[in-house]
């Protein structure tokens, strides 16, 4: 039986979920303010997620799933409060005006809702003290879906590179090395995982597969950040060194995904080499 899923904020790791299942046979409905760069196949549902009219486009069927994947316009706390909790609780009004209850809510959260510093391993159970605006309100917005009376699962993903992320590369190849020895603990996960993730908890669900409440999306290795640059210095051919480095971006901790992998996930690119060197190609 054909599932239907709504996917707000259907920019790059959301296109590429809705991909995943439109290959599966699924109805997609991808909301978006410019509906133009939906890939093909998705059926567009034009919104501002700032506006708390519904949009004319929303489906009138009740969707099975809904995924809640929306980035803030800036990095500033309102931008922040705007993308995740107001505009969490519009999609949340229009289907409580429209009686539509999805089996599941998928909240796509970040695991900078962790405030450990010291290169802890952390895991769905671990203690959430984020130490900035952007943890405090992912986790206020996590609370939200938890509260709106739908099952609900908040989706923990780490740092997400993949084409057309290339924040880091592009500091390697200007010369970036961190200037401590000390292990910095970096999680990431490529882009195509980070959708086949979501993929996978709305096959499981759809399956009759009881969710946990949460899971956090990463590969199977947290890498300190100096062997992740020292080894794309290597492949990039990158030899000269900032004499000023960039200041070093989130905190230090290794996340596990082991609850994602008990449940029959399996990453297509398990650490950063896989994956960067798929992004790099042949050397």
């Amino acid at each position: 039986m054909s599932r239907s899923v709504v996917i707000v904020g259907c920019g790059d790791v959301g296109s590429r979920l809705g991909q995943q299942l439109l290959a599966a046979g699924w109805c997609v409905y991808g909301l978006r303010r410019n509906v133009a760069a939906l890939p093909a196949g998705l059926r567009p549902v034009a919104a501002d997620l700032r506006e708390a009219a519904c949009p004319a486009q929303w489906p009138e069927q009740a969707p099975d799933y809904l995924v809640y994947c929306a980035t803030p316009d800036g990095s500033g706390e309102a931008a922040y409060r705007a993308a995740y909790v107001e505009g969490l609780r519009h999609v949340l009004g229009w289907l409580a005006a429209r009686q539509q209850r999805p089996r599941r809510v998928l909240f796509v959260s970040s695991t900078g809702v962790y405030g450990q510093q010291a290169g802890e391993w952390v895991d769905e159970a671990s203690p959430c003290a984020p130490q900035a605006y952007n943890g405090r309100i992912l986790l206020e917005a996590e609370a939200l879906a938890q509260a709106s009376g739908l099952p609900a699962t908040a989706v923990r993903l780490a740092g997400i590179y993949g084409p057309g992320r290339t924040w880091l590369l592009d500091q390697v190849r200007a010369g970036y090395r961190p200037a401590t020895p000390e292990p910095l603990y970096g999680n990431r996960i490529h882009a195509d995982d980070a959708a086949a993730l979501l993929a996978f908890l709305l096959q499981q669900d759809a399956a009759g597969v009881a969710l946990a409440d949460c899971y956090l999306g990463v590969d199977d290795a947290p890498s300190p950040l100096l062997e992740v640059v020292d080894w794309l210095r290597e492949r990039l051919g990158v030899t000269q060194v900032l004499a000023q480095p960039a200041p070093r971006r989130g905190g230090s901790k290794r996340c596990s995904n082991a609850r994602a992998r008990a449940l029959g996930w399996v990453p297509r690119y398990p650490d950063y080499r896989a994956g960067y060197a798929a992004l790099l190609g042949p050397v």
